[in-house]
């Protein structure tokens, strides 16, 4: 990636990356280990490289290691090298990704994954700034800066003895963390200008239009798979309707593939089912014995009176809690209904397993016994 596509990365308008981007601005120059928390595909590596670029080692080696791709048995060679016949096979001596760092910054992604041995040697590295290689016995001294990051709750981890706490203290000096896409939804029409815009530089036919309706399905997607996955739908859309216009229907039919989706007969049955929800006087009872007073809304009434019905509550309104107990009471019955099949409950409400899943998990709803 270039420079400019990092500080578009830093220029996004949600006040969660605009702090973001204040804390890389502030970081950046210094040496310091910076620790990056956020869910797979949010960018973590883009905000790595920008901590990179923009500190006095831009110059040197930006090299990124995922701890958890590395088999565990190759990842102490990988990361420390080894000696001429330390092992079976090692015909020569082998310098390590800590070494080819040397005057830049090593990016340990998904440290979280890393075994427990492995990270007693990470710590004292960290701490002094040397290393064994494999099969040796001489210790070799490095300049390099240390970027950690994982999508693992590492607190979680320490209390299951599966990270040392001496380690999460000694990477945690500088935390960023990174939200899922689906908290910041404003950034979406930024990155698709910024993707588009990269894929076309990289020699993509010319990118499609996308109208209003295509940008509020995909601001309308829960995005389990983060910008990654826009990346990869844009990529999609690119190579399948190069220079031609991309409406609501096209895209939802892009984000799932065989599942095509009709959003405004969905939204139109939404309200209607609200407009009925609000004028039954028996169910308004109901909650005003919970809540406390909710004024039934007149029957017949239209969209602006049912907002205005559960924006007029006593002990006031959230979107956010009403959207999302309104999912939550969605999956419970469809789960209910189909007797806990995941599968047969996404096809019922229309969405993919995998965003079933995902939905399941972020309400802690689990299968009925």
């Amino acid at each position: 990636m270039s420079q400019q596509d990092f500080s578009q990365f830093l220029q996004l308008p949600s006040p969660a990356m605009r702090s973001v981007a204040d804390m890389v601005e502030k970081i950046a120059p210094l040496g310091s280990t910076v620790f990056i928390q956020g869910p797979s595909g949010s960018g973590k590596e883009i905000v790595a490289r920008s901590i990179h670029h923009r500190s006095s080692r831009a110059s040197g080696p930006f090299v990124p290691v995922n701890c958890g791709a590395i088999p565990r048995e190759l990842l102490e060679s990988e990361l420390f090298g080894y000696e001429k016949g330390a092992f079976t096979g090692a015909m020569r001596e082998r310098a390590g990704l800590m070494e080819i760092s040397a005057g830049g910054t090593l990016f340990l992604d998904e440290i979280g994954d890393m075994p427990l041995d492995m990270q007693v040697k990470l710590l004292r590295m960290i701490e002094e700034r040397t290393f064994t290689r494999v099969g040796g016995s001489k210790p070799i001294a490095v300049d390099v800066r240390f970027v950690c990051a994982t999508h693992r709750d590492l607190k979680v981890m320490i209390d299951e003895q599966k990270f040392r706490e001496d380690l999460f203290y000694r990477i945690n000096v500088f935390p960023i963390m990174l939200p899922p896409l689906r908290d910041r939804l404003e950034d979406i029409p930024t990155l698709i200008g910024s993707i588009i815009k990269r894929f076309e530089a990289q020699g993509f036919p010319k990118a499609p239009e996308l109208t209003d309706s295509a940008v509020n399905v995909l601001k309308s997607h829960d995005w389990p798979g983060n910008v990654r996955e826009l990346r990869n739908i844009l990529e999609r859309a690119g190579a399948l309707y190069a220079d031609r216009r991309i409406d609501g229907d096209l895209m939802s039919e892009l984000l799932f593939p065989g599942q095509p989706r009709e959003i405004a007969e969905e939204q139109d049955a939404l309200w209607d089912a609200l407009a009925e929800f609000a004028s039954d006087e028996a169910v308004v009872d109901a909650i005003e014995a919970e809540a406390g007073g909710m004024v039934p809304a007149p029957m017949g009434a239209n969209r602006d009176d049912v907002i205005r019905h559960f924006l007029a509550s006593p002990d006031g309104f959230s979107l956010k809690d009403h959207i999302s107990g309104l999912e939550a009471d969605f999956i419970r019955v469809s789960l209910a209904d189909t007797d806990g099949s995941v599968s047969a409950a996404a096809r019922l409400l229309g969405i993919q397993r995998t965003t079933l899943i995902e939905k399941m998990r972020k309400f802690s709803i689990g299968r009925p016994e």
